[in-house]
């Protein structure tokens, strides 16, 4: 099974900005649907946006207009660009992908694929 392997995580100011990378060791078959979710401190895990097999991408509402996802097909990298990070966006970031799937952000946390996370700290 493919594994995916997440990077670039780190310790930002407030209003700065990471770009997270989500490599996959393998093409994954079928319509794939993937994306990142995070776990916030004391919270539960939360999808927060979707790449559907079609290209479409779906963001949540928190992190709508701020994060953009994107991907390098050739180089089977996933990307999660982050900008104006605020102190609630601390939390541990995962990638994660399945296929044949309906796809939309409540799923991402529970994928049969997803890599181990990369931590995210936002402070002042």
């Amino acid at each position: 099974q493919e594994q995916l392997q997440e990077s670039g995580g780190g310790e930002v100011q407030i209003g700065g900005s990471l770009k997270l990378s989500c490599v996959s060791s393998g093409v994954i078959p079928g319509r794939v649907c993937m994306g990142w979710f995070r776990q916030r401190p004391g919270k539960e895990r939360e999808g927060i946006a979707t790449l559907d097999y079609d290209g479409k991408i779906n963001y949540a509402d928190s992190v709508e207009g701020r994060f953009t996802l994107s991907k390098d097909n050739a180089e089977k990298i996933m990307y999660l660009q982050m900008n104006d990070l605020e102190a609630e966006d601390t939390a541990t970031y995962y990638c994660a992908a399945e296929s044949e799937v309906i796809c939309f952000l409540g799923l991402l946390p529970f994928m049969r694929r997803h890599g181990q996370g990369t931590n995210v700290t936002v402070s002042s």
